[in-house]
């Protein structure tokens, strides 16, 4: 069956095959009969006729037509027309239809009646018989006298009854038109007939009848019913439609108990017929007796025939149904995953090919992996392999899976070779930028170092010219210009910000190159012609030394100028400024897109129930950190945009302010814990979709932690480029934002201590913590275990507190589809007041020991490298000799409150 065949067309094949039209035809035909001897018989009060009136002991004539015996009843008159009528017809619809097409054989015994009643009888025959009647045998009146009458009455009144009749003398006369062995014993024959039980298998044999035609027409009219049903469209109603048919299904299957009881009654039926041939060797079953017997064993055939064949339809039915909903699966499936698959690929295809920058460029790359959505891409590979797998089993919707198998692969390729093609274009830009920024940094290192009083002779500025010529070289080995080729390429498809954006980075290009050629020029004339010396030119205050304008710059006369560009902080403060913005932007968008529709009630039934009560869980403090920022933090950047050696002022200015990082990402881990369990909810994609975010909000809660890294960097690049001038500011600054950095990864990592018992913060500040090997030589401890200890050393991760050295053993716990999240398990811990400190231990630079009790216990560390093991060192010194500075001013002020307190006590009378 192909996908377009309906169960009508199903049912036609199956269940309308010739098995079940023969068991209609013989239920049609026995039920007909069973009507008869059930309304007919029992119409006024016919059964009392069905004896003496007359009936049919299965006798034969010789050309095979069915006999009905009329016996002498002198009350045949009185019989009411309607009862003679239902009990003839009855009687006539009981032989087979080849049988009663011969025609019917009547015997009418009259020989104790006179020729009224035989008149009357044969008037009402021959008005009211309902078959086809061949031959009418009447056994005359014995009598002379009503004989005679009997005669003359025949011959005058014979066309009249316009049938024929034949008038017998006696049974030797009958005889000789009908075989003895076709009569009763009242008729001189040798035919068993026992009304009683003729009844009883009538009757049986007609309700069997009935029961096969019930089942059938059931079996018929739930096979039309399913045969009717139309196909589903969706998952749900397909889901119900299978589960409805198979209850239905097991019900009318409880139902068919009725069918073996039946199977039985026509077993029982078939051997009280079969009964009647045993009784003796020479009784045969006369022709009706045969016939029932057949008809029987047919109808048990046909009935499990019929079943058979309703069983096949509903095994194609119920294939189909299952098959249906396998389609229906796949489609919604495969909605699914192309929506997904063509929302991402909007996404790539709107994603720019380039910026202005190579940060900008990097951040672009970032956006690109997070699209390339594998999982996606998996899936929709699965969905068109389990299409496949569909066809194979001879599904009947091939038609409709293939196409859409295909489409699957194709947007698969389609998605990927757009995220290829666009990380090349990315990569490249990427490649170019760095190449510019490199290029251009180092060009204006060497104008600004080219000294002037060697520029002076010729000797120098030959050797000038020759270092600017090979840098200018290097700009085509370093293929710088692409961009521009680029830029020309698709000037035409690229947006009006996106143009803007590469002109920057183009003028930028050549604002140095124009600075070497005017370098190159005058380098040219001093070489040529040493006329007088050569005086330096400053260049102009205003100037941005990254970007001079000299488009027109001053001409001196007699010689040429030698003009020397310092690298400034202006530019970095204006990225600095920049990139603030975008910051306070992209925390605005989170706290208004996701942190206040979280109170939203129009989204609360798309919050799921792991996320109830749990804001602060997942976006820690990250309002404290907008309001920072966006109140206080950006505006003091902004007022430092003439004068970048004030950020250093900035940032110290808000040191304490700038320590709501620490607290954010102590919180972090909670917070990415709390988002693999509700990420996937339709409430955050409700509110990315509204916000038109490409990656999703755990993404942005990165933010934070990269943007304090940021500062670090952005600082850095502010000494490189500053003067004497804010300098120390700029170095503080740099030493706040890295001491919070360190603070920030302390924390991170004190969090994840497990097992200790006591309260953290009491053991004051985390000053360090690290990873050491760690051998043991303890006095108490045995020589054996000692020489273990000592050849075998511990991993172990130590935490340097004002008050406490804690030992601990990293874990680290893998969750799936995440990085490894470390732990410390805690082992140990020494009080700093109790211990003490060897910087040098023998056969290693990099150990040093801490010894606990004088000695009682002793921990040989061996850092990874020197500077690690320096800085420890130094750090634990700085602990302890700070603790025996409190002590002496302890002592100290212990001392003058007791000298400063004995003349009160003398004074005092207790």
């Amino acid at each position: 069956f192909n996908g377009n065949t309906c169960f009508s067309c199903i049912f036609r094949i199956v269940f309308g095959s010739w098995i079940f039209k023969m068991l209609l035809l013989h239920c049609r035909q026995y039920s007909c009969t069973c009507l008869n001897i059930t309304n007919s018989l029992g119409k006024a009060g016919a059964w009392k006729y069905s004896m003496i009136l007359c009936f049919s002991a299965g006798g034969r004539g010789k050309d095979g037509a069915p006999i009905i015996i009329f016996p002498e009843y002198s009350g045949f008159s009185e019989v009411p027309e309607e009862d003679f009528l239902n009990v003839v017809t009855y009687l006539t619809s009981i032989p087979s239809l080849d049988a009663a097409s011969i025609g019917f054989i009547i015997i009418m015994d009259r020989r104790k009646d006179k020729w009224s009643s035989v008149r009357g009888c044969l008037s009402r025959i021959a008005g009211a018989f309902p078959g086809h009647l061949q031959l009418v045998l009447v056994l005359r009146p014995s009598r002379f006298f009503h004989r005679t009458v009997t005669d003359i009455g025949i011959k005058m009144h014979k066309d009249d009854f316009k049938m024929k009749i034949v008038m017998l003398n006696s049974l030797s006369d009958l005889h000789g038109y009908v075989d003895k062995s076709q009569l009763t014993r009242e008729l001189g024959g040798s035919l068993d007939y026992n009304h009683s039980q003729w009844m009883h298998h009538r009757t049986a044999i007609e309700n069997f009848a009935m029961t096969v035609k019930s089942t059938a027409q059931m079996l018929q009219r739930f096979g039309n019913e399913l045969a009717e049903t139309d196909l589903p469209q969706d998952v749900q109603s397909t889901k119900d439609l299978l589960a409805a048919h198979t209850d239905r299904h097991n019900h009318l299957k409880v139902k068919q108990t009725h069918q073996l009881l039946a199977l039985r009654q026509g077993s029982t039926l078939s051997g009280c017929i079969k009964e009647q041939a045993a009784k003796s060797e020479n009784h045969e079953l006369n022709p009706d007796e045969t016939e029932n017997q057949t008809t029987v064993e047919r109808l048990m055939a046909q009935l499990d025939e019929t079943d058979n064949a309703f069983e096949q339809f509903w095994s194609k039915h119920h294939l189909k149904l299952e098959q249906c909903l396998q389609l229906r699966h796949f489609e919604k499936d495969f909605r699914e995953v192309k929506v997904t698959l063509d929302g991402l690929m909007n996404s790539v295809k709107t994603l720019a090919d380039t910026a202005d920058c190579a940060a900008r460029v990097e951040l672009l790359l970032k956006d690109l992996k997070a699209l390339e959505d594998k999982h996606s891409l998996e899936k929709a590979q699965l969905q068109a392999l389990h299409g496949d797998q569909l066809i194979q089993s001879s599904h009947y919707a091939v038609d409709s899976i293939r196409p859409k198998g295909v489409e699957l692969r194709r947007i698969c390729d389609d998605f990927s070779n757009e995220v290829q093609k666009k990380h090349d274009v990315l990569s490249k830009s990427l490649q170019i930028h760095r190449g510019i920024d490199k290029w251009c940094e180092s060009g204006i290192y060497l104008l600004a170092s080219q000294a002037v009083d060697k520029c002076q002779s010729q000797e120098g500025a030959e050797s000038a010219l020759t270092d600017i010529e090979n840098f200018l070289e290097s700009a085509e080995k370093n293929q710088l210009t692409e961009l521009k080729n680029l830029h020309n390429q698709f000037e035409m498809v690229l947006s009006e910000d996106l143009k803007v954006r590469v002109q920057m980075v183009l003028k930028r290009l050549e604002d140095v190159q124009e600075m070497f050629e005017k370098r190159h020029l005058s380098l040219k004339r001093l070489s040529a012609k040493q006329t007088r010396p050569i005086q330096p030119v400053a260049p102009r205050p205003d100037s941005s030394p990254k970007r001079p304008s000299l488009r027109n710059p001053p001409r001196a006369t007699g010689s040429p100028q030698c003009i020397f560009v310092v690298p400034s902080s202006r530019h970095i403060m204006t990225e600095l400024i920049e990139t603030e913005r975008i910051y306070v932007e992209e925390l605005q968008s989170i706290m208004e897109g996701y942190y206040v529709e979280l109170n939203n009630s129009e989204f609360s039934h798309l919050i799921p129930p792991s996320l109830e009560n749990k804001r602060d869980v997942l976006f820690g403090n990250l309002p404290e950190i907008y309001d920072f920022h966006n109140k206080t933090f950006l505006m003091e950047l902004e007022n430092c945009v003439e004068k970048p050696e004030l950020v250093g002022s900035c940032f110290l200015n808000r040191k304490e302010e700038l320590q709501v990082y620490e607290k954010y990402c102590q919180n972090k881990p909670r917070s990415e814990v709390l988002w693999r369990q509700c990420g996937d909810s339709l409430f955050f994609q409700e509110c990315q979709k509204k916000l038109d975010h490409k990656l999703s909000l755990d993404a942005y809660l990165l933010k934070p932690v990269q943007r304090i890294t940021k500062y670090q960097l952005m600082l850095k690049e502010m000494l490189k480029c500053s003067k004497d001038e804010g300098m120390v500011e700029l170095e503080e600054a740099l030493a706040t934002v890295i001491d919070i950095i360190k603070s920030v990864n302390d924390s991170m990592h004190q969090i994840a201590i497990t097992g200790f018992d006591g309260n953290l913060s009491e053991l004051g500040k985390l000053l360090m913590q690290g990873s050491f090997n760690v051998w043991t030589d303890h006095k108490k401890v045995h020589s054996k275990v000692k020489d273990l200890a000592r050849f075998k050393p511990m991993q172990r991760h130590l935490f340097l507190y004002n008050k406490m050295l804690l030992f601990c053993k990293k874990r680290e716990d893998a969750t799936e589809g995440y990085e490894k999240t470390p732990s410390y398990s805690f082992k140990h811990s020494l009080k700093m007041s109790a211990v003490g400190i060897t910087e040098n231990v023998k056969g290693d630079s990099k150990k040093f020991e801490v010894w606990y009790n004088g000695r009682e216990e002793v921990y040989i560390i061996q850092a990874p490298s020197m500077e690690v093991k320096n800085i420890w060192v130094s750090e634990i010194r700085k602990v302890l000799t700070g603790q025996l500075e409190a002590c002496r001013v302890s002592c100290l002020r212990t001392q003058q409150w007791l000298a400063g307190g004995s003349g009160d006590r003398a004074a005092d009378p207790l």
